[in-house]
């Protein structure tokens, strides 16, 4: 799979089912339907994984130890509110109420293209989130720490 690009404000029907933008199916799939995981972000968002992108995040938590606390707790956060779920034949995507509720979704959201999965977020939120923490001289800072410290590593390890 290959990078995936775009921001894209999209509404839930009154069913809660969210449409996916075709510029994004044909980005996540040439043809047919296309399967995910739908978990709880980081922050107040959801997080939409392409299965073959899910299976390897399941597989670096494989190193994590059920007996440790904080290990188990992170396992119990993270894989507590993981659903399957698959687009229709419309490319439509039922979200669980539980999942929105938490992540205070109602009827706009915003997509958020992130590498290789999908944020989903309150369109609300998702703009305050922006606003607060992404000006662009934040978001130019942010840039150099994290440029930084990505090719500090690659010179120790060289």
């Amino acid at each position: 799979m290959h990078h995936l690009a775009g921001e894209y404000e999209c509404k839930l029907d009154e069913k809660g089912r969210l449409k996916l933008p075709l510029q994004l199916v044909r980005q996540l799939s040439p043809k047919g339907a296309i399967n995910f995981t739908i978990n709880r972000g980081f922050e107040k968002c959801l997080t939409l994984y392409p299965d073959q992108v899910w299976e390897k995040v399941v597989l670096s938590f494989d190193k994590l130890i059920y007996f440790n606390q904080k290990e188990r707790k992170f396992l119990r956060y993270f894989f507590g509110g993981a659903t399957p779920v698959s687009t229709d034949s419309v490319d439509r995507v039922n979200l669980p109420k539980t999942l929105t509720e938490w992540a205070g979704i109602g009827r706009e959201v915003v997509l958020v293209s992130m590498r290789d999965r999908v944020e989903i977020w309150s369109k609300d939120l998702y703009h305050k989130m922006r606003e607060e923490e992404m000006s662009e001289d934040t978001a130019s800072d942010l840039a150099e720490e994290v440029f930084a410290r990505n090719i500090n590593a690659e010179e120790e390890s060289a």
